[in-house]
């Protein structure tokens, strides 16, 4: 476990390298220039070399890199051209709201990709099995802002159960879970769906059932657990995803999020803050991924002896 830690530490820091390399020469292939963005329509032609001068734009894109990759290395995402604070500082603090969206809405979409997977791989080629996967593929195939605001409108405006925005309560993080929950966990039923179906047709399920243990500790205590390794490799994709930030969720809902904060950078061309999300996301990835390995064999020991 110690040598797997370590192999995913080194290509953790080969992997920030990579994107590192590829956000920056693709964020300064851009034709907008942030010093003019900066500067405003009306800046003289001086004001605006003055402060490409003052951010280091001026230097050769080599230079800027290594300067970048220097700091980096340091500890340090840069500072932010259009707020003039660190990078880092700002991340941090909408660190704490997309935490909490987070793992609000993986644990949503979980909960309910799990007990509609099953309820269908139970029920398989029925109609529940049918409604669920139905059900699934529309939840998968619905656009973001269009869920977001039919919650909105329903529980909102019409019922007024949660606000509509804002953050801070458990009431606010409501819907932006729910609408998180119900867009992945079509994804998850899926997949627990055609893992069930594998599992329940394996010998020790049938052996269980011919030593007469009741349906429930059948599917509970022998198949789900099975079942569920392509789950726990799936959260941790959605936890580097999480983390990036769901834009329009967070757009539509006003949640203060690291998403938020990338939106607001890329209309304002703020290189250091769309490098510095772009960086987090990224190393939340390969943490959540190894986060899912170690998990793996806990649930599943046989893995271990692999």
């Amino acid at each position: 476990m110690l040598i797997l830690v370590l192999r995913r530490l080194l290509q953790t820091a080969l992997i920030l390298l990579g994107v590192a390399v590829i956000t920056f020469l693709l964020l300064y292939a851009l034709p907008a220039d942030p010093a003019r963005m900066i500067a405003g329509r009306s800046a003289t032609a001086q004001t605006v070399a003055n402060i490409r001068h003052e951010l280091g734009l001026d230097q050769s894109l080599p230079t800027q890199f290594w300067t970048y990759l220097q700091n980096l290395l340091r500890g340090n995402l840069g500072r932010s051209y259009a707020q003039k604070t660190e990078v880092g500082a700002l991340i941090f603090a909408r660190l704490p709201a997309t935490l909490i969206l987070m793992a609000a809405g993986i644990f949503v979409e979980v909960v309910l990709g799990i007990l509609l997977g099953t309820i269908a791989a139970l029920n398989r080629g029925g109609t529940l099995d049918r409604v669920v996967m139905m059900a699934s593929f529309v939840g998968v195939s619905a656009p973001q802002f269009l869920a977001a605001l039919t919650l909105l409108y329903i529980f909102a405006v019409t019922l007024s159960w949660f606000p509509m925005s804002g953050f801070g309560s458990f009431a606010h993080v409501v819907l932006p879970a729910t609408t998180l929950g119900i867009l992945g966990a079509g994804w998850y039923a899926r997949m627990v769906r055609s893992a069930m179906i594998d599992v329940l047709n394996q010998d020790y399920v049938r052996t269980a059932r011919a030593k007469g243990l009741s349906s429930v500790r059948i599917v509970f205590r022998h198949a789900l657990p099975n079942a569920l390794l392509p789950i726990i490799a799936m959260i941790g994709i959605d936890i580097g995803q999480f983390m990036g930030g769901i834009v329009v969720v967070e757009a539509v809902y006003g949640w203060p999020g690291i998403g938020q904060l990338a939106w607001q950078a890329i209309q304002q061309v703020d290189i250091p803050i769309i490098m510095g999300v772009t960086l987090v996301s990224a190393l939340a990835i390969v943490l959540g991924n190894l986060l899912a390995d170690v998990i793996a064999p806990v649930v599943d020991p046989r893995i271990r002896s692999r």
